[in-house]
This record gives C-alpha cells, structure tokens and sequence, in this order.
C-alpha cells in the first residue's frame, strides 16, 4: 500500500452523522447462497442504510483470548464450516480490509488493548450477510474478535467505546442469534428456514425485542434473569453478545426498528435490528 493510499484511507473517516448500527440473525451458512425471505430483506435494507466509509463486523464466530482487529490489506474468505455442498465452499467475497481503520481503533481504545492481527479474514457470519446486502463487495471490511474469557457487561461496555466509529461513517454490524441452540435445532425439517420453535425460543425473542425497544441493557446483560428457560435459548453466549455490542452503541434519541423477525428451526431466532437510521 502507498502513502497516497494510507492518506485516502484516513482522510475517509472525518467526523460525519452518526451511522446505524446493525445487528443481524444470520442463521444458517446456506443463507449465504440461497433467494429466501431472510437474504431478500438483508438485500432490501442496502437501499435504507447510508452509504459506509467501512464496515466493522463482530461476528460469533470469531472468538479468542484477548480482543483483536483485523488489519489485512486483502482479507481471506474464510469457510469455517463443514458438510455443506460445494457451491458453497466454493464463494468468495473479496472486499478489501483497511489497515488504517484498523490501527485507528486500536490507538483509540486503551482499556482493554485490541491487537491488530492478519491472522484472520472475513468468516462466514460476516461474508454470508455481507454478500447480500453490499454484492459488489466494494466497501472495505475489517472484524473485531470476541474475547471468549470476558462477561457480558465487559462486551457491552466495550462497544459503548466503539460508538465513535458510528461517527466517522463507519456501518458497524454484530453478527449471530439472539435464540441460538444448535443442539435442539429441528435439521429433519424439509425446510430448514420454516417459521417454528419452542415456546421458550419464542418467549425468549419477545422479551428481547421489548427489553431491546426499551433500552433496557442491564436487563439485556443479566439475560439468564429473563426466563426460566433463558439457558436453553442462550447455552453459549457468543451468538448473543454481538447484540451487546450494537446495543452498547445505541445513543440517546436513536430510533429502533426490527426485520426478519422469526423464530425457526425450533430454537433458531433470525430476529435483526437496525439501531439509529432514522
């Protein structure tokens, strides 16, 4: 990369009006190639959402110990998954990284140190949203990992920090499930994405969208507080503390609204947020 394109890259982020923040169910890595109800509407909100400087993703499926940004000037497309067809093995999504975002943030944030890393690329809960709602992959792309080894009070503060990128025209978008069981997970189904769950998965998805509404984050941190059967929609938490993050970004006044909003698959909630696009 030349100087030329380093000064480009940070001239880019000047303070602009405050972007949505975006949280997505993304579901099944299927989705990634498939014309269903759910990739129409990620689709459909290109065209309601600002145009972004860069895109900042914290996917479930990046997990470690210690937070890292991705700093890749070409990002790999990562296929972190296995017994699907070939078609899908075989996608890429070729958006470049941004190297001086990602040192911006690192510099910005003190407590707690996030290392910038190129050991990593776009994973599926990234590329499989991404490619439907940008196609053309022409806006760079980096992701923050989630430290496996911090509570949920730690990640939503630390997206509280990550709120001034909503600032410099930077679309920052969780990725996950906010009801996410794979273990009771209905696969038999003939169709995969057919509205059904347990009375607990759609409980569950009604009490977030009302606590979500609301703002009531402490109440969103405590999550296992929310329902007898909270541990069964939540058995691991890192489909949920996405959510967290957008949350932790939310600002006073911000509007919220709600798309593809269905449980499925038994314990699966495809349920998304757009926070602040008003």
């Amino acid at each position: 990369m030349t100087l030329k394109d380093l000064h480009n890259q940070a001239s880019a982020f000047a303070d602009t009006k405050p972007m949505p923040a975006l949280f997505v169910g993304h579901g099944n890595p299927m989705n990634a190639i498939e014309d269903n109800e759910f990739t129409r509407a990620w689709h459909g909100i290109n065209h309601s959402l600002p145009h972004p400087s860069a895109i900042v993703c914290i996917s479930a499926h990046w997990e470690t110990r210690g937070t890292y940004v991705m700093a890749s000037e070409k990002p790999e497309t990562i296929h972190d998954f296995y017994g699907f067809p070939r078609e899908l093995f075989a996608q890429q999504y070729p958006a470049k990284g941004n190297p001086v975002l990602a040192q911006e943030i690192a510099a910005k944030i003190k407590s707690p140190e996030i290392v910038t890393t190129h050991e990593w690329g776009l994973d599926h809960g990234t590329w499989s949203v991404l490619r439907h709602i940008y196609p053309e992959a022409d806006i760079p792309v980096i992701q923050i990992s989630i430290d496996h080894y911090k509570d949920p009070q730690w990640h939503s503060e630390l997206g509280a920090q990550l709120a001034f990128l909503r600032s410099k025209g930077v679309l920052v978008v969780g990725s996950g499930n906010m009801v996410h069981n794979l273990r009771m997970i209905r696969w038999h189904e003939e169709d995969f994405n057919i509205e059904d769950g347990y009375d607990w998965a759609f409980e569950l998805n009604d009490i977030f969208k009302e606590k979500i509404k609301d703002n009531k984050l402490d109440d969103l941190i405590a999550f296992s507080n929310l329902h007898k059967d909270a541990r069964l929609a939540i058995p691991t938490p890192e489909h949920y503390i996405p959510l967290l993050y957008m949350m932790g970004m939310r600002q006073k006044g911000d509007s919220v609204s709600f798309f593809n909003d269905k449980v499925i698959a038994g314990s699966l909630s495809m349920t998304s947020v757009i926070i602040g696009n008003q």
